[in-house]
C-alpha cells in the first residue's frame, strides 16, 4: 500500500489520480476540489486537479476564487517538509492572473519554499491548465500547534 504524501493524508485507491493524496479532514477543500497531491522523484510536491463544470464562472472559465483556493492548499503541498506534520495557516496569499483554465483541462501546482525557520513559511508557486501558466502565487504559512 503507497504512503500518504503528507501526514494524515488518504491515498486515492483508483481513477485518474490512483496513489495520489488528498486530505479529508478540510471539508471546504473537498468540496471545491477534491485537490490531490503527489511526492516527485525529486523530494518535491505536485498538486493537481481536474476542472469540471462546477469550477467554472459564468463566462464559462474557471473560477478565480477556485484558482486561489488551490493555490492556498498548494502551499501547504509544497511546504510538506518545512511543516514536518505540524499544523499551519494562511498569513498571507497574493496571486497574479496570467491567463484563463477551462473545463476538463489538468489544473497543476508547482513552487518551491523560499524561505523558512521559526514559526514561518515562505512559499512561491505557479499554476498551470494543460501546462499553459495561468496563476503565479506566493504566500507565508504560521506553523501552529492543534489546540486539544
Amino acid at each position: 500500500m503507497t504512503e500518504p504524501a503528507f501526514p494524515g493524508g488518504t491515498v486515492v485507491q483508483k481513477g485518474e489520480f490512483a496513489g495520489w493524496s488528498y486530505w479529508e479532514g478540510d471539508p471546504y477543500e473537498t468540496r471545491s476540489g477534491p485537490f490531490f497531491t503527489k511526492k516527485q522523484d525529486d523530494g518535491s510536491f505536485l498538486s493537481a486537479f481536474r476542472a469540471e463544470d462546477r469550477h467554472m464562472n459564468g463566462a464559462g472559465f474557471m473560477h478565480g476564487g477556485c484558482l486561489l483556493t488551490f493555490a492556498d492548499f498548494a502551499l501547504f503541498s509544497i511546504a510538506t517538509k518545512e511543516l514536518d506534520g505540524q499544523h499551519g495557516v494562511t498569513m498571507n496569499l497574493s496571486g497574479d492572473f496570467l491567463d484563463a483554465a477551462q473545463n476538463g483541462q489538468l489544473i497543476e501546482a508547482r513552487g518551491e519554499v523560499t524561505r523558512a525557520g521559526g514559526r514561518t513559511i515562505y512559499v512561491r508557486g505557479i499554476i498551470t491548465s494543460d501546462g499553459k501558466p495561468v496563476l503565479s502565487f506566493t504566500g507565508i504559512i504560521a506553523k501552529i500547534r492543534k489546540k486539544g
